[in-house]
C-alpha cells in the first residue's frame, strides 16, 4: 500500500480591509454611559443588557479598555458624589436610614455594571492589573461617601450613642445597626476596625470605668458579680447581633479589666459580703459566679484560691488547737469532715471541680491535722465510736462513705505509724470485748488501709482476726475434749492471742477466785498439750465475765463486767463489807485500775452493786465498801461500764510517743541500709531527703534522728565517714 502526501491546511485571515468608525469609541461610551446613569435612577428596565455587553465586550476588543475603564470610575464617582449629599441632608434618625437605602442601591446597581463589564473584568482589568469592578464599586463608595468629611464623624457619633442607649435600657433598631456595620465590614474589615471599632472598644473602656466605680461604691460583692456578668452577657449579645464575630474577644475584655480586673482585691476582701463570707454562708451561686468572672481574668483564680486557703487554713488551725474542741475526740474529728464535706460540696458545685483548688484544700487539711500530734489517736477514737455503736443499723452503702472519710483524713496524717499503734489498741479492745458493730465493716477498713499502705501495715491487724478465728475452734476442741471433767464449775471462753500481732500489755498478777483458776489451770494443761513448745500468760486485764447476782427480796440479774470487777464482787460471796485495803491485798489489782474498777462499781446511779462510806464520787484508800442489797434494775443484764476506749492521759500519751519513736528506729536504719547498698557513697543532705522520701508513707522523719541512727550505723560498721570529705558516708559491705 503506497503512502499518502502530507497536506498542511493554514487559515488566513480575510483579504479585505475592515473600517472601523473612528468616532465608535466615543459613541458606544456614551451609550453604556448613559445605561449606568439609567441603572442609577431606577430605570434599568428599559435597557439591553445583552446588547450593552456586547457594546463593552467590542470596546474592550478593540483595544478601548483603559477609555472604557476610566469612563466608569468618572461617572460612577460623579454619581456617588450626589448619593453622599443626600445622604448628609438627611436628618436625625433618618441619617443611617438614608445610609442603609443609598447603600442597598449602590450595591443593587452594582451588580448590573458589574454583568455588562463582565468581560472587561476577565481580560482588561486583570492584565492591567487595574481593581475588579465590584471592588471598585466599593472603594468608590468608601472614600466619596462614607471618608466624606460630612459624614465620617457623624456616621461614628451616631453609631456609639445608639450603642449607650441600649446600654442604658433603651430600645434601638438593631436591624438597621446590623446592616450599617455589615456595610463597614464589606468595605473590609481594616474600615470596621478604624471607622468604629477602635472608637467603639476606648468609649467602652470609658464607660465601663465609670460604671464600675459606681457599683463598687454601692454594691456588696454578690450584687456587684451580678451586674458585672450582666454586663459581660450583653456585650456577647450585642456581638452576635449586630457586630463582628471578631470583636466579642475584644470587647469581653474590655469589660473583664474594667469590671473585674481592677477590681478583684476590694471584691475579694468585702467586708461582710466578700469571699469569705461567701464561703462561711454557702452562698454557691455566688461562689460560682465569682469564679466565672475570676476564670477570665489573669492570676483572678489565684486570688480566690490564695484567699479561700488562708481561711481554711487559719478555721482549721482554730479547730484542731481549741483546748475546748479537744475534750471530745468524736466530735473533733466529726467537725474535721464537716468542714471537708462543706468544701468539697463548694468545689463541686460552685467551682466546676477545678483541680487547683482541691488540691489547696488537700494541702490546707494536711497543714491544720498536723498541727494537733494527737490528730492520729482521735481519729482511732472516732473510728472505735462508729465501730462500736455508732453505725449500727446503717446500710452497708453508708457503711462505706464513713470509711472513705475516715480514710480521706488518714491520708493526711504525717504519722501514719501512731494511728497505727492507736488502731491496734481500739481494734484489740472492740474484738475481745465482742463490741463490734460489723465484721464486715472492720475488714472493709483494713482492706482500704491495705490499699492505702501497703500489706507491712495491715499485717497485724489481720493477725488479730485470724487469732479470734483460731480460738473458737480451741474452745471447741477443749469442751469436746474436758468439758465432762467440768461438772458445775464456771463456764470459760479464753481469746488466745499472738504476741507479736496484738498490742504489747504490760503482764500484771491479778488474784482469780479460785474456782475460775481451777477452769484456767484445766485450759493450760489442755493447750500446753495440744501445742508444744508455747507459753501462755493471761491477760485478766483485757477479759470480761457474766455473773449471776442476787439482790434483796430475791431479785436476780445478771451482770456483764470485767474480770477485775468481777475478782472484787466475788470477795462479797464470802463477807458484807471490806475495805479499799482488804480488796487491794485480796486482788492485787494495779492501783489505778482498781480505783476505776470501784468507781463504776459503786458510783455510777444505776449501776452501782456496791455501797460505799464516805458517800462521794472519788476512791480514796480509807474507804469502805458493801454489797448493796437494795440495787434494782428494770433490765435482767445490767452490763456495768467497763472502760471504753478513751482519749490517754497526758503521761500515757507520752509513754505511746516513745514507744512509736523506739518502734521508727529500725525502720529508719533499715532505709538508710537499703539507700547506702544502692548508692554506695552519699552526702549527709542526700542520705535525710532519700530517707525522709521513702518513710514519708508512714510517717515524716525528723532530721536529728536520722543523723543519731547514721552515727549508730558507722559504730555498728554498717557504713564509714570519708577520710577527707566528714559529709560523705561510704557503705561497708
Amino acid at each position: 500500500m503506497s503512502a499518502q502526501k502530507k497536506r498542511n491546511f493554514q487559515i488566513e485571515a480575510f483579504k479585505h480591509r475592515v473600517v472601523v468608525d473612528p468616532k465608535y469609541a466615543e459613541k458606544t461610551w456614551t451609550i453604556l454611559e448613559h445605561a449606568i446613569k439609567e441603572i442609577y435612577n431606577h430605570n434599568a428596565s428599559g435597557l439591553s443588557f445583552e446588547e450593552l455587553y456586547r457594546n463593552a465586550y467590542n470596546m474592550v476588543l478593540h483595544k478601548f479598555g483603559e477609555k472604557l475603564y476610566s469612563g466608569l470610575v468618572r461617572t460612577m464617582t460623579y454619581h456617588l458624589m450626589e448619593i453622599s449629599k443626600s445622604i448628609e441632608a438627611a436628618q436625625g434618625e433618618l441619617f443611617l436610614e438614608e445610609l442603609n437605602r443609598k447603600w442597598a442601591e449602590h450595591n443593587k446597581a452594582l451588580q448590573m455594571i458589574r454583568d455588562i463589564l463582565m468581560y472587561m473584568d476577565r481580560t482588561f482589568i486583570p492584565s492591567t492589573h487595574k481593581t475588579p469592578v465590584h471592588e471598585l464599586g466599593l472603594n468608590l463608595w468608601r472614600d466619596v461617601v462614607i471618608h466624606s468629611s460630612k459624614t465620617q464623624s457623624r456616621l461614628l457619633d451616631t453609631l456609639l450613642e445608639l450603642v449607650l442607649q441600649e446600654r442604658n435600657g433603651d430600645v434601638i433598631n438593631r436591624g438597621l445597626m446590623r446592616n450599617i456595620i455589615k456595610m463597614l465590614m464589606d468595605l473590609g474589615s481594616y474600615v470596621y476596625q478604624e471607622d468604629f471599632e477602635k472608637h467603639f472598644l476606648e468609649v467602652s473602656a470609658d464607660f465601663y470605668r465609670c460604671e464600675s466605680q459606681e457599683f463598687i461604691e454601692s454594691c456588696d460583692c454578690g450584687n456587684y458579680l451580678k451586674k458585672a456578668e450582666r454586663r459581660l452577657n450583653e456585650e456577647m449579645e450585642r456581638v452576635s447581633h449586630y457586630l463582628d464575630a471578631k470583636s466579642e474577644a475584644k470587647i469581653t475584655s474590655v469589660v473583664e479589666k474594667e469590671m473585674i480586673e481592677s477590681h478583684m482585691n476590694r471584691l475579694v476582701h468585702m467586708e461582710s459580703s466578700g469571699l469569705v463570707n461567701m464561703l462561711v454562708d454557702d452562698k454557691y451561686e455566688d461562689l460560682g459566679r465569682m469564679y466565672n468572672l475570676f476564670r477570665r481574668v489573669q492570676n483572678g483564680l489565684v486570688i480566690v484560691r490564695d484567699v479561700m486557703t488562708s481561711y481554711i487554713r487559719d478555721t482549721g488551725k482554730h479547730l484542731v488547737t481549741d483546748p475546748e474542741r479537744l475534750r471530745d475526740p468524736v466530735d473533733f474529728v466529726q467537725r474535721l469532715l464537716d468542714m471537708k464535706d462543706k468544701y468539697d460540696k463548694i468545689i463541686s458545685l460552685a467551682f466546676n471541680n477545678d483541680k487547683t483548688f482541691q488540691n489547696a484544700l488537700n494541702s490546707s487539711f494536711e497543714y491544720f491535722i498536723n498541727l494537733n500530734a494527737r490528730s492520729p489517736e482521735f481519729i482511732s477514737l472516732f473510728v472505735d465510736d462508729k465501730l462500736r455503736k455508732g453505725l449500727r443499723g446503717v446500710s452497708e452503702e453508708d457503711v462505706e462513705v464513713v470509711l472513705d472519710k475516715v480514710m480521706m483524713l488518714f491520708r493526711y496524717l504525717q504519722e501514719k505509724d501512731v494511728f497505727e499503734k492507736y488502731y491496734k489498741q481500739h481494734l484489740a479492745k472492740r474484738l475481745l470485748s465482742g463490741k463490734t458493730v460489723s465484721d464486715d465493716a472492720e475488714r472493709s477498713l483494713i482492706v482500704k488501709l491495705k490499699t492505702e499502705c501497703g500489706y507491712q501495715f495491715t499485717s497485724k491487724l489481720e493477725g488479730m482476726f485470724t487469732d479470734m478465728k483460731t480460738s473458737q475452734d480451741t474452745m471447741h476442741g477443749f469442751y469436746t475434749a474436758v468439758g465432762p471433767q467440768l461438772g458445775d464449775s464456771p463456764t470459760l471462753t479464753v481469746q488466745v492471742l499472738t504476741t507479736g500481732s496484738w498490742p504489747t500489755q504490760p503482764s500484771v498478777t491479778c488474784n482469780l477466785p479460785a474456782e475460775i483458776m481451777w477452769v484456767c489451770e484445766k485450759f493450760r494443761s489442755y493447750y500446753l498439750g495440744t501445742h508444744t513448745g508455747r507459753r501462755l500468760s493471761w491477760q485478766t486485764n483485757m477479759g470480761t465475765a457474766d455473773l449471776k447476782t442476787t439482790f434483796g427480796k430475791g431479785q436476780k440479774h445478771e451482770l456483764n463486767v470485767s474480770t477485775y470487777q468481777m475478782c472484787v464482787l466475788m470477795l462479797f460471796n464470802n463477807a458484807d463489807r471490806l475495805t479499799y485495803k482488804e480488796i487491794e491485798q485480796a486482788t492485787e489489782i494495779p492501783a489505778t485500775d482498781l480505783k476505776r474498777c470501784l468507781q463504776s462499781l459503786a458510783c455510777v446511779k444505776g449501776k452501782n452493786v456496791l455501797r460505799k462510806e464516805p458517800m462521794s464520787k472519788d476512791i480514796v484508800e480509807d474507804d469502805t465498801f458493801f454489797f448493796n442489797d437494795k440495787f434494782t434494775s428494770k433490765f435482767f443484764k445490767v452490763k456495768i461500764g467497763t472502760v471504753v476506749a478513751q482519749r490517754e492521759s497526758e503521761p500515757e500519751n507520752l509513754e505511746t510517743r516513745q514507744r512509736v519513736e523506739e518502734d521508727r528506729k529500725p525502720q529508719i536504719e533499715a532505709a538508710i541500709v537499703r539507700i547506702m547498698k544502692s548508692r554506695r557513697v552519699l552526702d549527709h543532705n542526700n542520705i535525710v531527703a532519700e530517707v525522709t522520701k521513702q518513710l514519708q508513707a508512714r510517717f515524716l522523719p525528723n532530721p536529728v534522728v536520722i543523723k543519731k541512727r547514721i552515727e549508730s550505723l558507722i559504730e555498728r560498721e554498717f557504713l564509714e565517714r570519708d577520710k577527707t570529705d566528714r559529709k560523705l558516708y561510704r557503705y561497708l559491705a
